[in-house]
């Protein structure tokens, strides 16, 4: 019997790590995406002040690597999300609404006193499947 192996979800437009980590792992058709922040991998800078910039482009950031692991936005099934400012989460949800579209993935959302990033506003991982 073969057991099952986990891989690095790998690619060169994928967000680089900011720890010994990968950005994303799949283990048979199940893909695990580390939680994303809002830089933008092409020019390594935070994208913007606002939740609502970060969130898109945390949102970018999750479905590259979803991607690259042969999955989509539509193929989540859960997500965490962490906000500096439970405040934001109007804002946040605004943008998370209308990526996800008709998914309706099973959610947490957060509060946090700090991100890695002193800027950064939220944070979002997420599990997926591939077909």
């Amino acid at each position: 019997m073969t057991t099952p192996a986990h891989r690095p979800v790998t690619g060169q437009t994928l967000p680089r790590p900011a720890g010994p980590y990968s950005p994303g792992v799949t283990f048979e058709r199940l893909v695990f995406v580390s939680g994303q922040g809002a830089v933008n991998p092409a020019t390594g800078q935070l994208a913007g002040a606002n939740v609502t910039s970060q969130t898109e482009q945390v949102l970018d950031n999750i479905e590259r690597i979803l991607q690259a692991a042969g999955s989509s936005l539509a193929h989540v099934l859960r997500c965490g999300v962490f906000l500096t400012d439970i405040r934001d989460f109007q804002a946040m949800n605004a943008v998370y609404e209308r990526r996800f579209g008709e998914n309706r993935p099973a959610r947490t959302t957060v509060a946090v006193s700090a991100l890695p990033d002193p800027g950064l506003h939220v944070e979002i991982d997420a599990v997926a499947y591939r077909e």
